[in-house]
């Protein structure tokens, strides 16, 4: 029987990918007592990038937000394979850094990755609403628009 995230989830039409294997010395999660440190999640879909290029050139916000969300659902799908598949573990959203590949002259990184922040507050509600810092980058890897990385606590 799916849990209460899980019901949240497909009440929500989201589909959690298969986590990414990590692509150099590292690993994708890291839990060290009762917080989870989730890996940076570039915007991967189906085994390939997806938005591919600059905010502010390429991209506009609502199409950053977006792949912000991207990122959001890649981080969900690595925390949950922490969390034993159980993402009823999850206590709380902590923490969210996100990076914004972007041209000098961008400066609405905060709402490109308002992306992220909605999606993990629409599936964990309150419990979803987190700190975080957004960060613009002159480049990220596979030239991806953005990057996310967060911390969560579980039981």
């Amino acid at each position: 029987m799916p849990g209460i995230t899980e019901k949240r989830l497909a009440d929500l039409d989201i589909s959690l990918p298969a986590p990414a294997p990590s692509e150099g010395n590292y690993i994708p999660t890291v839990t060290v007592g009762s917080l989870v440190f989730v890996a940076g999640q570039v915007t991967r879909s189906r085994g390939k990038l997806e938005f591919v290029g600059k905010l502010g050139r390429e991209f506009d916000v609502d199409e950053g937000q977006k792949a912000a969300r991207l990122c959001a659902t890649n981080v969900l799908a690595q925390l949950k394979e922490a969390c034993g598949g159980d993402l009823d573990r999850v206590v709380r959203c902590v923490r969210v850094t996100g990076y914004v590949n972007c041209m000098p002259e961008f400066t609405q990184q905060p709402q490109v990755i308002n992306g992220a922040s909605d999606f993990f507050v629409a599936v964990f509600e309150k419990n979803g609403r987190h700190a975080r810092t957004a960060i613009g980058v002159s480049s990220l890897p596979g030239g991806v628009a953005c990057e996310v990385e967060a911390i969560f606590q579980i039981r």
